[in-house]
């Protein structure tokens, strides 16, 4: 008997700040199974979280945090270099942040995904990933830690003790190694819905090659943050209905 496909579909929401909105948080929260939500430090604020969350509720959807340097100009996605305590602390930081808003919600958080940046640098830098691991863990270690698909975040969440979810990028476009082209150079970024569409299914049915390995994906990001977001999780969600691909949360 072939085992069916299944995905989780996952989106970084409530990343707006203040007056300044970015996304269709509400739209998107009704194609995903996942929410990576920004605490605070790359965008969001106490009462973008709350809403974020309350968003989630509605719609039934797993609730996670969204992590990431404390760099609101940059988004997050300029690198840092900190010292593993300090690293340690900030991811501790705004996991409990969120963890109390989703508390006085009744919610409960499922996972944990790092932001920009910090995401990018944990995939490669064993150090760095092995203390977000362990901070992820401390706080609590029933939390899943999403991270780049075979990447060295990976490893180090197994290292000490979480379940882990490997990510796949239908948007993006891979190197070898299986990082992520970087967004600077062309082709680095998918934009085409039906093209962001068939990727995904290569990723669900194929996984990511790393240095010539096959890693299995157990969630797909749909990023947010561009014109064509909500026209992209429509156009997967179509393509994997019907290829019957079980679409819920990891």
């Amino acid at each position: 008997m072939v085992e069916s496909l299944r995905i989780d579909l996952n989106c970084d929401l409530g990343e707006s700040f203040g007056r300044y909105v970015l996304g269709e948080d509400a739209a998107m929260m009704k194609l995903v199974t996942s929410a990576n939500v920004a605490c605070g430090f790359h965008a969001g604020d106490p009462a973008v979280m709350a809403h974020t969350v309350a968003l989630a509720k509605a719609h039934g959807v797993a609730l996670g945090a969204h992590p990431g340097y404390p760099d609101l100009q940059g988004f997050g996605r300029r690198e840092m270099r900190m010292s593993p305590q300090e690293a340690a602390q900030i991811v501790l930081y705004q996991i409990g942040a969120l963890a109390g808003i989703a508390r006085q919600a009744g919610l409960t958080l499922r996972h944990v995904k790092p932001h920009g940046a910090l995401y990018n640098q944990a995939a490669q830098d064993p150090e760095l990933a092995m203390v977000i691991a362990q901070a992820v863990f401390d706080f609590d270690p029933r939390l899943i830690l999403v991270g780049l698909a075979g990447s060295e975040l990976i490893r180090q969440g197994v290292a000490v003790g979480l379940q882990v979810a490997n990510e796949g990028f239908p948007d993006r476009a891979y190197l070898p190694d299986g990082a992520l082209m970087p967004r600077g150079q062309e082709g680095a970024v998918i934009t085409a819905p039906e093209s962001v569409a068939r990727n995904a299914l290569r990723l669900v049915r194929e996984g990511v090659m790393v240095n010539g390995d096959q890693v299995r994906v157990d969630t797909l990001c749909l990023h947010g943050d561009n014109p064509e977001a909500v026209e992209n999780a429509k156009a997967v969600r179509r393509i994997l209905d019907a290829e019957n691909v079980e679409i819920r949360p990891f």
